[in-house]
C-alpha cells in the first residue's frame, strides 16, 4: 500500500525543496535597498488621503455571494454529470432540486437588479 503512494512523497519532498531553495536563493542573492517609503504599510508609496475605511456598497457583497453561487453549482454539478449513470433516477431527481433551488436564488438576484451593471 506504502509503495503506491512513493512517487507522490518524491513529487512532495521535490515540490517543498525547490520552494523553500528558491526562497533561500532570493533572500540571499536579492536587491535589499530598505527605505521608509517602502516600508510603509502603503503598497503604492504614496501617502493616505482620506479615511482608511470606506463604505462599500451593499452590490460589492452580493457580487461576491454570487460568485460563490455559482462556484458551489460547478462544484457539485461536474462530479455528479460524469457518474451520472451510475446514480440513476434518484441521482438525477435530487440533482433537479439542487438546480431549482439554485436557479430559485438566480432569479431572486435578478429580480433584485443584482446582476445589472452600473
Amino acid at each position: 500500500m506504502a509503495s503506491q503512494f512513493f512517487p507522490i512523497l518524491v513529487i512532495l519532498a521535490l515540490a517543498l525543496f525547490v520552494g523553500f531553495f528558491v526562497v533561500v536563493l532570493g533572500t540571499i542573492f536579492g536587491p535589499r535597498r530598505p527605505t521608509a517609503r517602502k516600508s510603509s504599510p502603503y503598497e503604492s508609496g504614496m501617502v493616505p488621503y482620506g479615511p482608511g475605511t470606506r463604505r462599500m456598497s451593499v452590490r460589492y457583497y452580493l457580487v461576491g455571494v454570487l460568485f460563490i453561487l455559482f462556484d458551489i453549482e460547478v462544484v457539485f454539478v461536474l462530479p455528479w454529470a460524469v457518474v451520472f449513470r451510475e446514480l440513476g433516477m434518484p441521482g438525477l431527481v435530487l440533482m433537479i432540486v439542487f438546480l431549482v433551488v439554485l436557479e430559485v436564488a438566480f432569479v431572486y438576484a435578478w429580480k433584485k437588479g443584482a446582476l445589472e451593471w452600473e
